[in-house]
Parts: structure tokens; sequence; C-alpha cells
């Protein structure tokens, strides 16, 4: 009998503990006390509900099987997060993981929430990358899945570095990260096998067609290339089947959504999920279905304004009256596919 797994992607914007908390390390709250002020017990709560407000809706109200994530500060926002999902779906075992070995200057992570009910994770499997750059950026978490059938699918949770400053002046930094993830695509082949499954999705912070992903992390819109390359890692980009998608808003006005975050108005597709040629293989164990690749743009979360961005919910920086929206989310929308097990 064959099974379907829900696998979804979202960048949770800043989901840091409570201004204070006790287990903050000294470095991280030096470096984001001026964003935190005001972050209180009641607004970190709000945050975590509006967030699993949007995940549990996913996959038919039944939630994600397996959700990775990106701007979680520490394994105990993670685990607020999951907690809740779990009190809202009862038939869900959701867990944790989590490396905490980031290098980024603000202290956030990338991460895994998995359901214990579907797949196994063994520990000595969880590996951090690094992504070797002057200044520090978030590593990437690779952690090995095991369903109740024992195949095996191997995902990389990413966040590559921002556009801050320039796109143009910072785009070396993100060809470093797709080389980063390139090169562990090919050792994890190596290891396991060309026909491996694996699923790298991410905050890549560049559209699907830069260089940094179709040259140097080797991701394509070429399906084909990816099931004649015997040896060559390439990954088959979903992104390029939703790079526009219809919606309605929360006033059922349909809107073109055409970007996974809106920056002045225009759409990028910076969030996207990758599948390698394991994935592609109609006689594998796990294949992925290739047009369930989606943005998960529920009517709540859409703008009414001009561009149907998603709506953030903010850090308060000394002025949560200003800065902070209650009924907001994520800058960014969340992403997923469907893989189906023979």
């Amino acid at each position: 009998m064959s099974a379907d797994y829900h696998v979804a992607f979202w960048n949770l914007e800043n989901l840091f503990a409570p201004e204070g908390f006790a287990g903050r390390e000294p470095w991280i709250a030096k470096a984001v006390s001026k964003d935190l002020s005001g972050w209180t017990q009641a607004l970190f709560d709000r945050k975590v509900a509006q967030l699993s407000a949007i995940i549990a809706r996913m996959n038919g109200a039944a939630g994600p099987d397996l959700l990775g994530v990106c701007e979680v500060e520490n394994r105990f926002a993670l685990e607020q997060l999951s907690n809740r999902l779990n009190a809202a779906l009862p038939g869900r075992d959701y867990r944790v993981v989590h490396v905490d070995a980031t290098r980024d200057h603000r202290g956030i992570d990338t991460a895994f929430i998995f359901d214990a009910n579907k797949f196994e994770v063994d520990p000595a499997a969880v590996f951090s990358h690094w992504v070797m750059r002057r200044t520090g950026t978030r590593d990437i978490t690779q952690a090995t899945f095991r369903t109740a059938a024992g195949n095996e699918l191997v995902a990389l949770a990413n966040h590559w570095p921002s556009r801050s400053g320039d796109a143009y002046k910072s785009r070396g930094y993100r060809m470093t990260a797709g080389e980063t993830l390139a090169y562990w695509h090919g050792r994890i082949r190596e290891e396991k096998g060309n026909a491996i499954p694996i699923i790298a999705m991410g905050d890549f912070n560049d559209d699907p067609f830069d260089d940094s992903l179709a040259i140097h992390a080797m991701a394509t819109r070429e399906r084909g290339d990816v099931m004649r390359g015997r040896s060559a890692p390439w990954f088959y980009n979903m992104a390029w089947r939703y790079l526009s998608q219809a919606a309605p808003d929360s006033t059922g006005r349909t809107r073109q959504i055409d970007g996974t975050l809106y920056f002045a108005g225009n759409g990028n597709v910076f969030d996207q999920i990758l599948v390698s040629k394991g994935l592609l293989l109609t006689t594998g164990p796990l294949r992925v279905l290739e047009a369930t690749a989606r943005i998960e743009a529920f009517p709540e979360m859409i703008d009414r304004k001009v561009s149907p961005a998603p709506i953030r919910f903010g850090l308060p920086k000394g002025k949560p009256e200003k800065n902070i929206n209650r009924d907001g989310f994520s800058d960014h929308y969340p992403v997923s596919i469907v893989i189906r097990e023979r």
C-alpha cells in the first residue's frame, strides 16, 4: 500500500524566544537587544499561535508530515511551536531536529519539525554544514528521515546569505552556499548511492534562475538533465512549477501569487524545493508528485493592497504598537510538495 508524505518549508521570520529568555547566549542577547525590546511572552505566544494556525491548515488541515524551517532562534522556540501543533492536531507527534551550531550574526538557525508517527531520525545522521565566508551565516542542516517501511529520505534545510547592502555585491556569498550544497549532495550520493532520495529546501535569497542555484547548486528546470546525469549531482528545482498561481485573499478577491515574498511590491521566488534524481525515478521507493508543488498562500495571509505580499508579524524594536501586526504571520509564504512511497 502506498503512502503520501506532505513536505513543506517556511521561513518563520524572526521566531525568537521572549526578551530576557534565560537560555539566550550573551552574544546573541547583545546582538538582538534592540530588535527584541518589548518582545514579551504574550507577543511570542501570539506569534507561535499565528504560525501554528497556518501550519495546521496545510495538507488538508492535517498538517505537514515534515516541515523545514529557518529564522528560528533556538530549540526552545522550535519546541514551543511543535507543542502548539501537537495540541492543535492530536493525531500528530511532532518533534524537532535542531543543531545549535549556527554562525549567523543574530543566532538564527535552520531546523526541521517532523511527525514521529511517520518518520524516525537517527541522531548520528544529523549534520550541520558550515558555509565558508568571511562573516557568519546560517549552516545547512542535514537529517536522514526513515519511513516505517524502512526507506530513507535525506533532507537539507537552507537559509542562504541575504541580499542586504546590495544584491549584486553579495551574490558571491550565495554562490558559495550553492557550492556547499552541491558538494554535500555529491557526498551523500557517494555514501548512499546515486538513487538515494534527497530533498533540499530553503530560503535561498535568490531566484531559481540566479547563478547561485542554476550553476553553483546545480538546480535546474530541465528534468532531463537530472535524469541523464549519472554522476553529476543535479537537482530538479520544483519552484519553476509555482512561479505563478491564483489564490483568494480574505475578501474573496482572486490574486495572482507570483512570489514567495515581496520587496517594494515585486515578487521573488526565494523559497524553493529541490529534489534529487532519486525522487524522480518511477522505480524508486519514494517519488515526488511534481504537480503538487505549490505556494501555501491562505486567504488570511495575503495582503489586500496592490501586491499580494504575505502579511508579516514583525519585531517590536521598542515600539510594539507600531512595529507589530498581531494578525500577521511571516514575510514569506510556505512552499510544499507531496512525496509518494511505493
